[in-house]
């Protein structure tokens, strides 16, 4: 019976590893998530402003180390992806932690701003029924 065990064992962990693939995430794609749980986060109706503060703030320090992560990842000179291609070429939506403290702007300003939506435009904005 023992030597049924083992070899069922070893026949489970053989498919385990068969079945897994390797998952490997770069340094631009974990800001890339990180970023977007940010602004999840910051657009979320389902939380108060003290809890989305709170969740804000430790995503917002998440952020400033993957920032630097992928600005110093030598691993990335040459790479001619899709994803590395657009994250350098928006520097104020892919560094954004960074690109807000540097216009001394709040991150949620400098976000909407980046995206078309400025104060002056949401002030002005009327509401309207459909």
């Amino acid at each position: 019976m023992t030597s049924l065990k083992r070899t069922l064992a070893v026949a489970g962990l053989i498919g385990l590893t068969a079945v897994s693939g390797n998952a490997f995430a770069g340094s631009v794609e974990n800001l890339e998530r990180e970023r977007a749980i940010l602004l999840e986060t910051l657009l979320t109706k389902d939380m108060n402003a003290e809890e989305r503060q709170g969740k804000a703030a430790i995503s917002k320090q998440r952020l400033i180390d993957l920032e630097r992560i992928v600005l110093r990842d030598k691993s990335l000179t040459g790479r001619n992806t899709p994803a590395v291609k657009r994250a350098f070429a928006n520097y104020d939506l892919t560094f954004m932690v960074h690109a807000s403290i540097e216009k001394q702007r709040s991150l949620t300003d400098h976000w909407l701003e980046q995206v078309g939506l400025g104060q002056p435009s949401v002030l002005g904005a009327v509401r309207r029924r459909r």
